[in-house]
This record gives C-alpha cells, sequence and structure tokens, in this order.
C-alpha cells in the first residue's frame, strides 16, 4: 500500500519541480518587465524559479521612467542581472554622466555581455558618459545616442576604441559630431550595417565620402535633413551595393545624375525622396529601371516629376511598389485615371496630388 502511495506521488512531484517551473519560465518570458518583477513577490518557491533563469533578464528597460540613473545602477547589481543583453535608456530621466561612471566602477562584470544600448534622448550624457559606459560594454553591437548635443567626437573616439564591433550606430540629431566622427567610424567600423546622421549639421561631403568608400556593408543609411552634401558625394553612393534603405529627405543639391548613380543600389526597398527639388524624370525613371525592388518611394514635392516616372514605375517596380507619395507632384497630371489600374492594384498608400 505503501509502495503505491509513493508511485502515484512521483508524478505528482516531477509535475511540481519540472513542469509547473517551465511552465511559469515561458510565460514569464512574454511578460513587460515590470510584470516580471511583480511576480518574484508572490512567493520564496517563484522567486527562485524565476531569478535563477538567465534568459528572463537579458532585457533592462528604463525608457521614459524617472530616477532611471539609481534605478540602473540598482537592477545592475543584482545578480540575475549579470548576463543582460539590451538596455533601452531612451529619453529616461535622472540619467547622468555619473551613473555610468559607477556602471563602470561596481558593475562592468555585468556589462560584459550588453550588446544594444539605447540612449536617445538622454540629453546629460557627454563624452565623459559615452568613456565610461563604452569602456565597461566592449561586446557592443548597436549604439544609439539620438537628440544629444553634448557628445562630440571625442565620445565617437572613445566608442571606437572600446567598443569593436558596432554594426547599427544612430547619430540623429547630435549636432556636435563632424567629419573627424565619420573618420573614426569609416576606419573602425567597415562592417557597419547601419548608420543615421540626420541633421548631424556639421558634416560634409567629406564626412560622408570616408562612409561611403570604407563601409560598403552599409544596408540602412538616414541622410534626412542634411540639405549641404554636393551632387558629388550622392554620385559616390553606387559603391553601397548592399543598401535597403535610404532617406534623402530635403537632399536640395541632388540631381538627375545623383539619383542615375544611386540607381545602381540595386536592392534598394525604401528610398524617401521628399523635397529633392532638382530631380526629373530621368532620374526617377533611371531608379525605376535600376531597383525593381522598390517597396516604399517618396517623391513628395517636386516639381520635376511627371507621368513618365509614374509610367516607368508602373513597368519596373508595380509588383513590389506598395507606398507611392506624390504629393506636391503637381506635374502629375492623371495619376488616378491613366495609372490607376497598373498602379494601385500593389498600392497600399496612393495620395492624391494637390
Amino acid at each position: 500500500m505503501a509502495e503505491k502511495k509513493t508511485h502515484q506521488k512521483l508524478p505528482q512531484l516531477q509535475w511540481r519541480k519540472e513542469t509547473v517551473p517551465r511552465v511559469f519560465i515561458i510565460v514569464s518570458s512574454k511578460l513587460p518587465q515590470r510584470d516580471l518583477i511583480s511576480l518574484l513577490l508572490v512567493s520564496p518557491w517563484l522567486y527562485r524559479t524565476l531569478a535563477s533563469n538567465p534568459s528572463l533578464w537579458q532585457v533592462l528597460d528604463f525608457h521614459e521612467l524617472n530616477n532611471a540613473g539609481n534605478r540602473l545602477v540598482a537592477a545592475l547589481s543584482l545578480p540575475r542581472y549579470k548576463h543582460v543583453k539590451q538596455i533601452n535608456l531612451e529619453f529616461a530621466q535622472d540619467l547622468e554622466d555619473k551613473h555610468l561612471e559607477l556602471l563602470k566602477n561596481k558593475c562592468s562584470s555585468s556589462l560584459q555581455n550588453l550588446e544594444i544600448l539605447n540612449l536617445n534622448g538622454c540629453q546629460k550624457i557627454s563624452d565623459q558618459g559615452v568613456e565610461a559606459i563604452t569602456s565597461a560594454c566592449s561586446n557592443m553591437r548597436v549604439f544609439s545616442i539620438y537628440w544629444n548635443v553634448r557628445v562630440t567626437d571625442v565620445g565617437t573616439q572613445h566608442l571606437v576604441q572600446n567598443c569593436k564591433h558596432v554594426i547599427d550606430l544612430n547619430f540623429s540629431g547630435c549636432k556636435n559630431i563632424s567629419d573627424k566622427s565619420m573618420q573614426l567610424v569609416a576606419d573602425a567600423y567597415q562592417k557597419l550595417e547601419s548608420l543615421n546622421i540626420t541633421r548631424c549639421i556639421k558634416l560634409s561631403d567629406s564626412g560622408l565620402q570616408y562612409i561611403l568608400r570604407s563601409c560598403s556593408s552599409l544596408k540602412s543609411l538616414n541622410l534626412y535633413a542634411l540639405s549641404s552634401f554636393t551632387d558629388e558625394v550622392y554620385m559616390s553612393m553606387s559603391l553601397l551595393t548592399q543598401l535597403r534603405f535610404l532617406d534623402l529627405c530635403g537632399a536640395q543639391n541632388l540631381s538627375d545624375q545623383g539619383l542615375m548613380c544611386i540607381a545602381k543600389c540595386n536592392y534598394l526597398v525604401y528610398l524617401n525622396l521628399s523635397w529633392c527639388v532638382r530631380a526629373t524624370d530621368a532620374g526617377v525613371i533611371a531608379l525605376a529601371e535600376g531597383c525593381s525592388y522598390l517597396e516604399l518611394l517618396s517623391l513628395f514635392g517636386i516639381l520635376g516629376v511627371t507621368d513618365q516616372s509614374l509610367e516607368a514605375l508602373s513597368r519596373s517596380c508595380s509588383s513590389t511598389l506598395k507606398t507611392l507619395d506624390v504629393n506636391g507632384c503637381i506635374n502629375i497630371k492623371f495619376l488616378l485615371t491613366a495609372y490607376e489600374n497598373v498602379l494601385t492594384n500593389t498600392l497600399e498608400h496612393i495620395p492624391t496630388v494637390g
């Protein structure tokens, strides 16, 4: 009788020790960070089960939170975060250089596996903070510091010296970085895949040329609101044979000749030419013929574009093009009549002209 009861308890014991913990771990992996932390308070057993599973604690998300600096230091002092791979501090409040220096001095062992760091909108972080955090994150691959006017070329120097494996870099809105930063990036990150230098107003042709000549693996390049580059640099974009995403909104000096060179980036999927006011049908036709994988094309505000461009797009891109923005293209006369059947079968968004 005793043997029978023992035999009956074995499946129950296995259920409690193996199946239940597995289920909790699977469910917990889908929860937001805040809910996951709340679960730790349910019971000591659940705390041990969850805290001992490293895969649950690879992301720290403090975006838009107050007192983020102190929270970050406190979290990384806990054993469960010693394998963290991603930290999101986008628009986090109360984050300063001193907090990043504390991490360097007290929690560097917890940052050895960090791959993704988002410091977007953290405007109190300077070159000093960049030096501190990057010196502890030698395996970082994605670094984003959008909208920071305190970081300069010195911060870029620290980044490239300390982090050798970066493939995704966002300097958008960092108005105090110059061509020197582009040279540093080009020399250090020849396998770079994504670069965003939106509104980096100190950059010139020379800086971008460093990137185009050295970073041939680029798949995404964002040059939004940079009107000072000349056609010479746009003609060098043909070097980026793997490019998929290109934002040239406001590129006032881009001519048809430059577009014909960009058309050699045959795998382009996303191309924003809004307010590229020198472009005409000649350039767009070259793009249509060279970039047959286009899914999004914006020609917003280009007066030199006519129905000839739509004819070319309908011939070459009708099977892929999903979004076409021709708002303000007042010289397209028959958008909703002559080409409606050809284009709108695949388009999700085709604005009216006017």
